[in-house]
């Protein structure tokens, strides 16, 4: 039985269950040393652990938006959420690294498909404007909030129940966000049975035929692969510079967790008005200056954490922007969904492609100091897009 609840506990709702899938990738930075000594896993095994999750985001993500667009958000959500606790639950009881990694293969999947249709179903469900600009910029930050809870309390918890007893526990927390979207989400809105609208041939061909929907994913391809660069390799810079691990934990997870300030500023700025492209502009601009500083300032740790803070911060500004957009950009409210997997797909080869590329630098150099150059290629690029995503903006509206 669904019991109906209003629009802004609806949304508040959907972020929590983002949040929820977004401790199972949160959880592998702090299992891996664990992991590691539990079951003598290399640490190329502990690489492929990490990027499996991208895996499904780079090869799937259109074909979960396009299944999402026609089997409805809400069932594809709710088959996510199964394979997320089902893979989890698996992997507590694997007993060596293979099968472990081929959990985390399922687990990936359900990710994807429990978080990607998102979008769609607050455009269903949200019909109030800013209410809407607004629950979509709370939306952006689940991630960055996931991962922040993830790094500051895996630890605790693994300590409690090792690494077995939290793959269970986040199985269960899977189960529970299904069982709360299955009973206050109504049930998905029918789509209308235009013949032949609804095969998946002219869905994708309306979403890539588009401008939009390019130009968003390219800018979430530009923003990505830089801020997990930062991020991700800020516990070596600091581990490199002689702090402690708690202490190192503790700045990583501020650095992540202050994204979403900048993803539900985001969602503030649209409700009131503001033009996208501006809010994108300064977004990708503060990025390039932070890791300018980030990395380019040696010897002085204070101002390069704050400068961090400031690329992560502000930089939030621009996920939030984007799944905004999703909405409006898209070439109609029944390709949301398939619009936000394109996204994905570009945010995750980001994601892939942007630490390597940054490290390689690092490694020619002999130090992270001219590694800003390519965050700030990114940033520049960014500017760039900005302009064009703007531009078309002004023509949808």
């Amino acid at each position: 039985m669904v019991h109906t609840i209003d629009a802004r506990r609806l949304a508040a709702l959907v972020v929590l269950v983002g949040v929820s899938c977004a401790l199972h990738v949160g959880k592998l930075p702090v299992a891996i040393p664990v992991l590691r000594e539990a079951l003598g896993m290399s640490l190329v095994q502990a690489g492929f652990l990490l990027s499996l999750v991208q895996l499904a985001g780079m090869t799937l993500g259109l074909l979960v938006g396009l299944m999402a667009d026609r089997l409805g958000p809400r069932r594809v959500m709710l088959s996510g959420l199964g394979l997320l606790a089902l893979g989890s639950a698996l992997g507590a009881l694997a007993p060596d690294v293979p099968t472990l990694l081929a959990t985390r293969v399922l687990e990936g999947m359900g990710f994807l498909l429990a978080v990607l249709p998102a979008p769609g179903l607050l455009r269903q469900r949200v019909e109030h404007g800013p209410t809407l600009a607004r629950s979509l910029g709370w939306w952006g930050a689940y991630m960055p909030l996931g991962t922040a809870l993830a790094l500051l309390l895996g630890v605790p918890l693994l300590a409690a129940v090792g690494w077995r007893g939290a793959w269970w526990f986040l199985a269960l927390l899977s189960i529970l966000a299904a069982f709360a979207l299955a009973r206050w989400v109504p049930r998905d809105v029918p789509v209308v049975k235009v013949p032949g609208a609804n095969a998946l041939g002219p869905r994708l061909a309306s979403t890539l035929r588009a401008p939009g929907p390019w130009l968003m994913a390219l800018a979430f391809f530009l923003y990505s692969g830089q801020w997990l660069a930062v991020v991700g390799f800020l516990p070596t810079i600091y581990h490199q510079a002689g702090y402690s691990g708690g202490v190192v934990g503790v700045l990583t997870a501020l650095a992540a967790g202050i994204n979403m300030a900048g993803n539900i500023g985001a969602g503030w700025w649209l409700a009131r008005g503001a033009r996208p492209g501006a809010v994108l502009m300064w977004a990708y601009l503060a990025m390039g200056l932070g890791a300018l500083v980030a990395f380019g300032a040696q010897g002085h740790p204070v101002w390069q954490y704050l400068a961090v803070l400031v690329f992560s911060g502000v930089g939030g500004l621009i996920p939030g922007t984007l799944f905004g957009l999703s909405v409006s950009l898209a070439p109609d409210r029944d390709t949301v969904s398939t619009t936000v997997g394109w996204m994905q797909q570009f945010s995750a080869l980001g994601q892939f492609l942007g630490p390597p590329v940054v490290a390689w630098v690092a490694t020619q150099v002999g130090g992270w100091q001219w590694t800003w150059v390519v965050t700030g290629a990114s940033s520049v690029l960014g500017i760039l897009l900005a302009g064009r995503i703007q531009a078309v903006w002004n023509q949808r509206t």
